[in-house]
């Protein structure tokens, strides 16, 4: 058995082990409290960025846009694989505005035994793209 198909017992896909994670922890006063649902290789999450995460006035910063990306390309492998972020790259297509639905989708694109390549998008309701990137995971024994 290659080391990413090991499971991880006791670890819980929602993060209640980790509430005070940024992005998705429920307990952090300050964090995007993102809910992605992971299916498969593939995670999805619906959210609206409120104007305390925002760059230039009505458009989400450039480094929240990377960590909600970062996060849907995690939990896309998450928990069965424990993977840190090694190498990444990220494309914002148009600016990602405040307090409108966005959606975030994260997916394994490909495995091997230490390093995953995975990729992420956020869209409006109606598809289009906003911002994408791609990343190379280590894998973490």
């Amino acid at each position: 058995m290659l080391s990413w198909e090991k499971k991880l017992a006791g670890i819980d896909v929602n993060q209640s082990e980790f509430p005070m994670c940024f992005a998705c922890g429920k307990d952090n006063p300050v964090g995007l409290k993102l809910k992605i649902v992971k299916d498969g290789d593939e995670a999805r999450g619906e959210f609206t960025v409120s104007e305390f995460y925002q760059g230039w006035r009505g458009y989400v910063h450039g480094g929240i846009i990377f960590t909600i990306l970062d996060e849907a390309m995690a939990y896309a492998f998450f928990p069965e694989i424990r993977g840190v972020t090694a190498k990444t790259e990220v494309r914002i297509r148009q600016p990602v505005p405040i307090g409108v639905p966005l959606v975030v989708t994260g997916r394994v694109v490909k495995k091997t035994r230490k390093l995953f390549t995975t990729a992420a998008e956020i869209t409006l309701r109606d598809g289009t793209v906003l911002a994408e990137s791609t990343a190379q995971v280590y894998v973490v024994d």
